[in-house]
């Protein structure tokens, strides 16, 4: 690090020592986006809480971009956004990527956008552009104090957004970098995560020759957000190395603007893939009654097939349901025929002293009934997983998380059986495994 970096003007210093936190509209809000891989998308006007929630329930995404600030934002007016409004998507288990279109390259052909909104001044002074610095300086404490009110807190990733401009102009380029750095020094005080946004050929480039051309030159960003629009749901990029933020601090905004419709509502959007964090992990797993449940396949249990692995899952995971009294042992006994008989009546179709795979699919989707796709993770996507394997598709391994390969087996599922194969498990498509399709 510099030692000219280092060194605040007098202004900045006295700004500095002014300024204070204050608490936030919801302290207990969780910091946002947190660990998470999966599919996101972001739209300049923060979208009604309606179709938020239509497309929770309908859509793949589970992560959204919303502006905060920034005189040079598209959407100066944010009608839709309020404390509630963040709160309630948080509480929902969406993860927010809070985002500022402030001044932008001095040498874009765009910018300013209306007239009366800076642009990133391109003076060098002692080699360092304060100038620069300090509007990012400003721009920083503008954008925690509005996610303050708004209730996003301290810990949380806010982004700033640089478009697309020439990154040979080296006064250009050179600006920008101490803005940024300027950007996530401040950010860091303030208790924030520093996240930039911009297209894979020009901020993200020139961050990614800083950091390893000229190591220590600038304070870089936690994380980046890559525009890329090649239809690929990844975080890579031929402009950028595979090496840099990772594990964990990319995000890459696949697809640009477009309609998509999820539950009858549209909105025009672009794409991302996320890998943040520790990303949507598989948990360890657990034994329940200290024996195996998870299979590829899951078989007729009954008199005449009596499997033994199979006949003690069936009993522990029907004990926890209240179905079976008795041991769990692998032995078919006159107390788990019962117990069968007593879940089939309990489930559309015939009552019997057999367990078949509807009755798998059946018995896996009892318990609780989340909101789950790409990125969820937790048990109730064990029981999701184990039901995709007792309909009898894609061999899927029972972690936890909801990956891809999650999402392509409940996709075929759903077209199997005549829903609309969206990748999504919510209230309706619980209540198609409950009935035991496959």
């Amino acid at each position: 690090m510099s030692i000219r970096r280092t060194v605040a003007t007098a202004a900045a210093a006295a700004l500095l020592a002014a300024l204070t936190i204050a608490a936030p509209a919801q302290a207990s809000n969780r910091a946002t986006p947190g660990d998470f891989t999966g599919y996101g998308f972001d739209q300049c006007l923060a979208p009604t809480q309606k179709a938020m929630d239509t497309w929770l329930h309908h859509s793949p995404f589970w992560a959204v971009g919303i502006y905060i600030t920034g005189d040079s934002r598209g959407c100066r007016n944010q009608p839709n956004l309020t404390p509630t409004w963040i709160s309630t998507q948080l509480a929902n288990g969406w993860r927010l990527l809070p985002i500022t279109l402030g001044p932008q390259a001095g040498c874009s052909p765009h910018f300013p956008r209306y007239g009366n909104d800076p642009v990133i001044s391109r003076r060098v002074g002692d080699g360092t552009y304060p100038r620069a610095r300090a509007q990012a300086v400003a721009e920083a404490d503008k954008a925690v104090t509005e996610a303050l009110r708004l209730g996003i807190v301290a810990g949380s990733t806010l982004w700033y957004d640089i478009e697309a401009f020439d990154i040979t102009k080296v006064r250009c380029r050179e600006s920008v970098l101490w803005f940024l750095s300027a950007w996530t020094e401040r950010l860091h005080q303030r208790g924030y995560v520093s996240g930039v946004y911009s297209s894979a050929g020009s901020g993200i480039k020139a961050l990614d020759d800083a950091r390893v051309n000229r190591p220590g030159t600038f304070t870089l960003p936690d994380r980046i957000w890559l525009a890329r629009w090649d239809g690929i749901a990844n975080t890579s990029s031929s402009f950028i190395r595979e090496d840099g933020w990772r594990p964990g601090g990319r995000v890459k905004q696949y697809l640009g603007g477009h309609l998509e419709t999820w539950g009858g509502v549209t909105i025009n959007i672009d794409s991302n893939w996320l890998d943040l964090g520790r990303g949507s992990s598989p948990r360890p797993k657990s034994r329940l009654c200290g024996t195996k449940v998870d299979f590829a396949v899951y078989r007729k249990v009954g008199p005449a097939n009596a499997r033994p692995a199979q006949t003690k899952a069936l009993k522990c995971l029907l004990k926890r349901q209240g179905f079976y009294q008795g041991k769990v042992n692998d032995r078919y006994t006159d107390n788990l025929r019962r117990a069968i008989r007593a879940f089939r009546a309990a489930h559309p179709g015939k009552v019997a002293a057999t367990f078949n795979r509807r009755n798998w699919v059946q018995l896996h989707a009892r318990g609780g009934q989340p909101v789950l796709k790409v990125g969820s993770t937790g048990p109730a996507v064990r029981r999701v997983q184990r039901a995709m394997n007792a309909a009898g598709g894609p061999k899927l391994a029972i972690t936890g998380a909801f990956d891809r390969a999650t999402e392509t087996a409940v996709k075929e599922y759903q077209r199997k059986v005549g829903v609309t194969a969206s990748g999504v498990i919510s209230l309706d498509r619980w209540q198609v495994l409950t009935e035991g399709r496959r």
